[in-house]
């Protein structure tokens, strides 16, 4: 079975929307949340998912909110935080450490974080349970594919183009994927530009899809009810989840 991660901007359009969405998404048959944490600057964002991150913050988003948000979602659902290196430099890798732990949450994405720069935190953020999550790049060679993926957890992000989220490029990702699991076990799962008409496609030859904008772009829009945005998003999910495993 593939599985489906889902990506929420916490506190958008409320931090109350986030959890009932939240929770919609995992009874609609998400496996893995990921909770992103809104910032001034997302620079692998698109626009859609930067104009979510940046409502977020004019609502008031604080990092404390992220928290107390996750704790009444990561009992029910494998939820991560994804979330640009900034807040973790500055808080520090223990106090984020300890939310998690304190919350329930598995572990983080750090989009900005190259895997040298992580090098120096993953072994403290495993050793109290936790994963960091590694990105594959179109770009990368063999070398670097074997150098990343060796040690990787959970599961292997494998941006499907170079770019933005959001934008539905098209790549054939099926010798970078063969590369991949030339050397590990650990599942691949692919991100950047999934939707509903591209989910199948994208899931071929990988153990997962990740999906963003596609869920954001329903909460921006302004003529739809919270209800009837939790409605749509739930109904797009089930609609992923049975493509990528007809």
């Amino acid at each position: 079975m593939k599985k489906l991660v889902a990506y929420l901007t916490t506190g958008f359009p409320s931090l109350e929307f986030t959890v009932d969405a939240s929770l919609a998404l995992a009874e609609a048959g998400v496996d893995t949340l990921e909770l992103g944490m809104p910032f001034s600057d997302p620079v692998a964002d698109g626009p859609i998912i930067e104009q979510a991150s940046l409502k977020a913050l004019q609502n008031g988003f604080k990092l404390n909110h992220l928290f107390e948000t996750s704790a009444k979602i990561a009992p029910y659902i494998d939820t991560l935080w994804m979330g640009y290196f900034n807040p973790f430099y500055h808080k520090g890798i223990d106090k984020f450490i300890f939310e998690a732990n304190k919350a329930s949450v598995s572990g983080f994405i750090i989009p900005d974080l190259p895997f040298e720069e992580a090098l120096p935190y993953k072994p403290q953020i495993e050793a109290a349970g936790l994963n960091l999550i590694d990105f594959i790049a179109p770009t990368d060679s063999k070398e670097r594919i074997e150098q990343i993926v060796t040690n990787a957890k959970k599961f292997i992000y494998l941006v499907a183009y170079a770019g933005i989220t959001g934008k539905g490029k098209s790549e054939d990702l099926q010798p970078i994927i063969a590369n991949i699991k030339e050397f590990t076990k650990t599942p691949v799962y692919v991100g950047f530009g999934v939707d509903e008409s591209t989910a199948k496609e994208k899931s071929k030859g990988v153990d997962g899809v990740i999906v963003g904008s596609a869920f954001i772009k329903i909460l921006l829009d302004t003529s739809l009810s919270n209800t009837k945005k939790i409605t749509k998003i739930s109904a797009i999910a089930k609609e992923i989840k049975e493509k990528i495993n007809e």
